[in-house]
């Protein structure tokens, strides 16, 4: 039985259906493969018909055309009158082909919806309609086989009405062919494009071969026209005959192709154009196969290839003009043959002197020569003043290029910085002093800034740059062209600044540019140093650089410098002095004449230095700071030592010298101390490590700051200090405004043993800021701790009677002398007003990291000595007092001191005189015998295990 819409087919309706009559049921047969397209619709009227339809459309989702069907293999029903009338429609099915019912309907692919798009059609031949039985009639019950009754004609023709119904586009949608793509338009022909060059060599030759042929016509016209004069009068001179005779052209004439050589010169640019086109066209044909594009106008190819080729070619302008020249000489040479009597070379000359000079058209004489002439001269006039202007701006250019600092420096074994900083004035201050030994030196600035700008920044130091050169120049360290502009290759030291921006982004910017170094092709003569503002950053730095790197980190140096300052009063300045080219400074150097010597021996054997170190070769240079006094220079083995400059000392014979007896001092103990920090700074928990390693036991840290006190613990810990790992010191936080008088009045300020005044991180950016937050916290501690000291030591008669400026500050001093302050001042013209008033002590940051810097620029070798004397273990600075050397009032010279300083294994290398305040390193006269006090002191380098 066929199925409905809505349900399946039941193959065992016709045998239920026997089996009702009491004949035997069927033996089960199998079910016939099911129809692939077919469509059974049950209708029972045209409404019904038009409700099945609208159905239809809903449960294919709204598009026509595209239904889902379901297949049939059962029988036909029974025909019954009163039953709804059903329509079976199987087109694949052979058997169902010739059937009545599918009679007229075509076959196609069923579509169902589907991303993939409409579906194309594929109409075929009707069949012919055959009058036979259809298969399911053997099956039907034998009370209804003969012919059909008349339901079944009506049947029928139902079925045909229905099934013109079901081709209509509603159900099944339009079966025609989808129309063909629009069929491509045909290729248009390729456009005539030729290179610049090509394009130029083309003009040339085709202007070259058509004044060619002009001239070669009209000089035949004017041979015929002899010829032609001669024969009508039918009397020659002897003259004329013989001048025809022997012309040139008269056997030119005389020929019947004497056209060939004009038609040729004209042939000659046909010939290059249509070459040329030919050549373009296969070479663009091997590169690319064009696509239909829009056709650009004749004009606007024209001023494209111009601009191209005016934009691409340096000497573009330069040839355009000379083009143009030739051009107007050419033309003005034609056209001045053509309208006087003079020859064509003549009248090249005088075009050319007419273009050349605007003043010679004056001597011609007729109407044509004169407009000829006037046109010249006029033509001549504008290349000219073209000419002018493209000198004018190439010689503009070429200023503007020195003046930008976009030339090449061509310089050798020179000092190369990279970038700009506030640090590159101190900078090149230092430098400037180190080589002014050797007459001079040359640094060059590459830096992302304008030529003129740093050269006015550079000019506004007011220093004596004592014969040394600075050459600016503007790019970037990270573009390798800008680095071989400065010939870094070439370089002997290269220093890499820090940028002003925070820490992380200043460092990333510096290894970028470490990379970019490496990246040189030439490879580098001298190392790399390399500023950096966050120690936890450096070994990255050091990994992609090798051995070439140094690394100089800012706030480590200064930290360790402040808490150094802060435990030994006056350590300060002797740093500067070493530090800085100026005065005595680090130098290593090989006396071969000293191998097999002790060092005790060497120790006295340079008068105008003092050693403190050896470099020693048999382990890979290697710096031994205080060796022993029985270690033996071996081969190879260079000298560390404290001079004036590279070429102001050397070895000496021993000198006399009267050791004595060493006083039986022992130096105290370390007692516990009270410390305050004022700010924060990023790398305060290395601080706080060094303070742990110099402190004694019992002692106490306070943290004054705005950072709430939840937050420090989790930066120092990420940091990587275990806070409940300190043995030696107490964290006591406190917060609070450092330049707020009430909340510093908080804090017992009169009770500290030093206190450090670090550049807060909030303004480390900005110089004046924070050295401006940096002198109002220092001035007013002091004033907090005058008014908490007892008054008979500081309260003064004219003070009580009214204000006393010079009062306030003598308080302030006295106060000074109960604690110690150290401020961390970035810019130089603050420290002067922190050292006249004598209220504080102080590190100046940019100055010492900038002799660092240069230091390190000089001789790479010093790092390892930096880090060491900066290091919370191994030898130190240090500050003695007088009593550990020698007794009161003994006269005793240098050299006797540093060799009772032996004893304690330490090196003196300078003294401070009680009555003065700066402190001298490396004496010059060290045999010189000279009374001592008990208040003078001493700076050593000693072991501070």
């Amino acid at each position: 039985m066929a199925e409905s819409d809505g349900g399946e087919a039941d193959p065992g309706a016709a045998r239920r259906a026997n089996a009702g009559d009491g004949a035997s049921p069927d033996p089960p047969r199998p079910q016939r493969p099911q129809l692939t397209k077919s469509r059974t619709i049950s209708v029972s009227s045209p409404s019904a018909t038009a409700a099945s339809t609208a159905a239809d459309r809903l449960r294919a989702g709204g598009r026509e055309g595209l239904l889902a069907r379901r297949s049939t293999t059962g029988p036909l029903p029974p025909v019954d009158a009163l039953a709804p009338r059903r329509l079976t429609v199987a087109v694949d099915d052979p058997s169902h082909s010739a059937s009545p019912p599918n009679a007229g309907v075509l076959d196609r692919d069923w579509c169902y919806p589907s991303f993939l798009g409409a579906h194309v059609t594929r109409p075929r031949a009707p069949r012919q309609q055959q009058q036979q039985t259809p298969p399911t009639a053997g099956r039907r019950n034998p009370s209804t086989s003969g012919p059909a009754p008349q339901p079944r004609r009506a049947q029928r023709d139902e079925e045909k009405r229905l099934a013109s119904l079901v081709k209509l586009p509603p159900l099944l949608g339009e079966r025609r062919p989808l129309s063909p793509p629009p069929p491509l338009p045909p290729p248009r022909a390729r456009r005539f494009d030729l290179s610049p060059y090509c394009l130029l060599l083309l003009l040339v030759v085709t202007v070259t071969s058509s004044a060619l042929a002009l001239w070669q016509w009209i000089k035949v016209l004017s041979l015929q026209e002899k010829i032609r004069a001669c024969g009508a009068a039918n009397a020659v001179d002897s003259e004329d005959e013989t001048s025809v005779l022997t012309d040139p052209g008269s056997n030119f004439v005389t020929s019947a192709n004497w056209n060939f050589v004009p038609m040729l010169a004209l042939a000659i640019p046909a010939f290059l154009f249509k070459y040329g086109d030919q050549l373009r066209r296969s070479r663009a044909n091997s590169i690319r196969t064009r696509n239909t594009e829009e056709e650009v106008p004749l004009e606007k190819r024209i001023a494209y290839k111009v601009d191209v080729f005016f934009s691409g070619h340096p000497y573009a302008k330069l040839l355009a003009l000379l083009l143009a020249t030739v051009i107007l000489i050419a033309s003005g040479g034609i056209a001045l043959f053509a309208v006087s009597g003079s020859g064509f070379l003549e009248a090249l000359w005088l075009s050319w002197t007419f273009v050349a000079d605007s003043g010679n058209h004056a001597d011609q004489v007729g109407l044509g020569p004169r407009i000829v002439s006037v046109s010249i001269s006029s033509g001549g006039m504008l290349v000219f003043a073209t000419m002018l202007g493209l000198v004018s701006d190439a010689i503009s250019e070429k200023v503007d290029s020195w003046r930008k600092g976009r030339s090449e420096v061509i310089e050798t074994n020179h000092i190369l910085i990279l970038g700009w900083s506030d640090k590159l004035g101190s900078l090149l201050k230092q430098l400037a002093i180190a080589n002014k030994s050797i007459g001079g030196g040359v640094v060059v600035v590459l830096a992302e800034r304008d030529k003129e700008e740093m050269e006015m920044d550079i000019g506004k130091l007011g220093f004596d740059f004592m014969g040394t050169s600075v050459i600016c120049r503007s790019g970037s360290p990270l573009i390798l062209a800008d680095l071989k502009k400065v010939s870094v290759s070439k370089a002997r030291a290269i220093i890499v600044l820090a940028s002003d921006e925070n820490a992380d982004q200043s460092d990333a910017r510096a290894l970028r540019v470490v990379l970019s170094l490496t990246g040189v092709k030439e490879g580098l003569r001298g190392h790399i140093v390399v500023e950096m503002s966050d120690l936890d950053n450096e070994p990255l730095v050091k990994l992609v650089g090798g051995e070439l790197i140094e690394t100089v980190v800012a706030h480590d140096v200064i930290g360790r410098l402040m808490i150094q300052c802060a435990l030994q009063p006056g350590l300060a300045q002797i740093w500067e002095d070493i530090l800085g080219f100026e005065n005595a400074e680090f130098y290593i150097k090989r006396w071969p004449e000293l191998d097999g010597m002790r060092f005790g021996d060497v120790l006295i054997s340079f008068p105008d230095a003092v050693p403190c170190g050896v470099k020693l070769a048999s382990k890979g240079g290697k710096i031994l700071m205080n060796p022993a006094d029985d270690y033996v220079l071996r081969e190879g083995d260079e000298v560390l030592v404290i001079a004036e400059d590279d070429d102001t000392y050397a070895p000496a014979p021993l000198a006399e010298v009267h050791k004595g007896f060493l006083p039986n001092v022992q130096i105290p103990p370390k007692f516990p101390e009270k410390i305050l920090f004022c700010g924060w700074r990023r790398d305060i928990h290395d601080m706080i490590m060094v303070l742990e390693a110099f402190l004694a036991p019992g002692s106490e840290l306070w943290m004054f700051n705005e950072v709430p006190e939840k937050e420090r613990e989790k930066k120092l810990t990420d940091g990587g200090m275990d806070i409940f790992g300190l043995t030696n010191i107490k964290l006591v936080h406190k917060e609070g405004n450092a330049v707020i008088r009430r909340h510093l009045e908080s804090l017992p300020l009169e009770t500290f043993d030093s206190i450090l005044i670090l550049a807060d991180e909030s303004v480390e950016d900005s110089i004046v800021q924070s050295d401006s937050r940096s002198l109002a916290t220092l001035l007013l501690i002091r004033d907090v701790q005058s008014k908490r000291l007892p008054s008979e030591e500081v309260r003064s008669p004219l003070r009580q009677n009214g204000f006393s400026h010079s009062s306030w500050i003598r308080e302030m001093q006295q106060a000074s002398d109960k604690s110690i302050i150290i401020s961390e001042i970035l810019d130089s013209r603050t420290r002067n007003l922190v050292s006249v008033s004598k209220i504080s002590d102080y590190v100046l940051s940019n100055e010492l990291v900038s002799m660092a810097l240069a230091m390190v620029a000089e001789d790479k070798q010093i790092n390892r000595v930096l880090e060491e004397l900066f290091a919370e273990e191994g030898n130190e600075m240090c500050i003695r007092s007088a009593e550990f050397y020698l007794y009161e009032q003994e006269e005793l010279s240098f050299l006797d001191i540093m060799v009772r300083a032996r004893e304690r294994d330490e090196i003196v290398i300078g003294y401070r005189l009680a009555q003065t305040d700066e402190a001298i390193i490396n004496p010059e006269e060290k045999s010189e015998i000279r009374k001592w006090s008990l208040d003078d002191v001493f700076v050593v380098i000693a072991n501070g295990d």
